[in-house]
């Protein structure tokens, strides 16, 4: 049994800086990763998405350049470039990451699957198969989540993608079928769209990004629409069948009717479960829910003193702001002595469709639920000077403000930066700035930002 002060499973967004601090701080570290350093983020989800997301955008300009007074004749896509360009670019920062951390001092990095085998012991299977028992009397777990497969006829016997095995192709489907219309989904839909395959989006509820205001959901349709993407909402897959020679015939429902629908591949992008089952926590006595997230308080610690969950694998918004953000509380708290809670933190979110769908705080759905006094300023990108001078006003900003205080409780934009413009807002709330006061702030002109002092302006009425 070798000894640790501290055991970081799962080197993502949260275990590996808090690896290298702990390290740094002065405790004997190990940090154990069973697949790849850098965990979703760098190697199946922000790093290789956005990279490809930047492709996608350069294919669709070219399309539309002729609008800017710039005919571009003839383009193709090539995606055994565009793919190497990616790995390219997940290769160096996932070994860049690695390599950092086996130079710190204190800090062992294990490749293996790491396995409770009582309280505070952990049997790590390495990739030699052999099997090293270590114990610590602080252990961190950061395994993250892994994308959701529900149980369909016969999506078992065809030849799925998911949200990782996707970043595999270097060629473009001849008809992708995604299946579920929320962020994954339509990020990749649109994405393949401007690579060349005809896509079908499904989504089983009424409306997609369904966590969203109606408003927002049905801009965000048109804009997939406009792309001659075809959006089946209220649509549910029931049978999956594939021929010997490849081609894929989905049975689809909608409002009682049946349908077929043939496409050459499906993406299954429903959502992401937890990577808890073979951690045998049953073993260490931590607690998880009917989902099999980890159960943590306000400071992210099991039921069983001195093991903390962080990132995806404790449920809530998975982003990886929000793991690394984990890592930040955990730390300061054990190391610096402070008293943070992720109670009450403002999280923001970007989904990186083209144009971009930022968000952070409540949106006007969430503040009718509230019975909250509010009022809301909505601005169409077509208002704003410099989407109209870039060619591209598409969308609409949104923010919720409360009556008496004038503070801003939350904001949507959907559109051009809409993640940028979205954050400059974060920053308001953040530091309790009112949108009056913002209404006349000097912005440079003309920035999309500028646009803010519009937005606020029917409120002065």
């Amino acid at each position: 049994m070798k000894k640790f002060d501290a055991i970081v499973i799962g080197a993502g967004q949260a275990g590996a800086p808090l690896a290298k601090k702990l390290a740094l701080a002065g405790m004997k570290t190990v940090i154990i990763e069973k697949r790849f350093y850098g965990g979703t983020c760098v190697n199946d989800g922000c790093t290789p998405t956005k990279t490809w997301v930047a492709s996608a955008k350069a294919a669709y300009m070219a399309g539309k350049s002729a609008d800017l007074g710039v005919p571009v004749k003839k383009f193709a896509v090539n995606m055994p470039r565009i793919k190497k360009r990616k790995d390219d670019i997940v290769m160096q920062s996932r070994i860049g990451g690695q390599h950092a951390a086996e130079k710190i001092k204190g800090l062992d990095v294990v490749f293996g699957e790491a396995t409770f085998t009582g309280d505070k012991t952990v049997s790590v299977k390495l990739k030699n198969g052999k099997k090293q028992n270590i114990q610590a009397d602080q252990i961190f777990l950061n395994v993250g989540a892994k994308p959701f497969i529900p149980e369909i006829e016969g999506l078992a016997e065809i030849k799925y993608l998911t949200s990782t095995t996707i970043l595999d192709l270097d060629y473009v489907p001849e008809h992708l079928l995604v299946l579920g219309g929320n962020y994954i989904g339509l990020e990749f839909g649109q994405m393949f769209r401007r690579f060349g395959s005809k896509v079908t989006i499904l989504e089983k509820s009424e409306r997609i990004v369904s966590r969203e205001d109606e408003d927002v959901s049905a801009e965000m349709q048109r804009i997939l629409e406009a792309e001659n993407i075809n959006v089946l909402t209220n649509t549910h897959a029931t049978k999956f069948k594939q021929k010997t020679g490849g081609k894929i015939t989905v049975t689809t429902t909608s409002n009682g009717q049946e349908k077929k629908i043939r496409c050459s591949h499906v993406l299954v992008a429903v959502g992401r479960t937890p990577q808890t089952e073979t951690l045998g926590l049953d073993k260490a006595g931590v607690e998880t829910d009917e989902k099999g997230n980890i159960k943590v308080n306000s400071k992210l610690e099991t039921n069983v003193k001195g093991i903390y969950a962080l990132g995806d694998v404790k449920g809530g918004p998975a982003f990886t702001h929000v793991s690394y953000n984990d890592y930040a509380i955990v730390y300061r708290n054990l190391i610096e002595k402070q008293n943070l809670s992720i109670t009450d933190r403002l999280v923001p979110y970007c989904m990186f469709t083209d144009p971009q769908l930022g968000r952070v705080g409540i949106d006007e759905t969430e503040a009718r639920k509230q019975g909250l006094e509010y009022k809301v300023a909505r601005l169409p990108m077509s208002h704003v000077a410099r989407a109209i001078e870039t060619g591209d006003t598409r969308g609409f900003m949104k923010a919720i403000i409360d009556v008496k205080t004038r503070k801003i409780l939350g904001a949507t934009v959907l559109g051009p930066e809409g993640g940028e413009i979205m954050t400059v807002l974060q920053m308001a709330m953040e530091g309790g700035i009112t949108y009056d006061t913002i209404r006349y702030f000097i912005f440079a002109h003309p920035l999309y930002a500028e646009s803010l002092n519009n937005l606020f302006l029917a409120l002065e009425d």
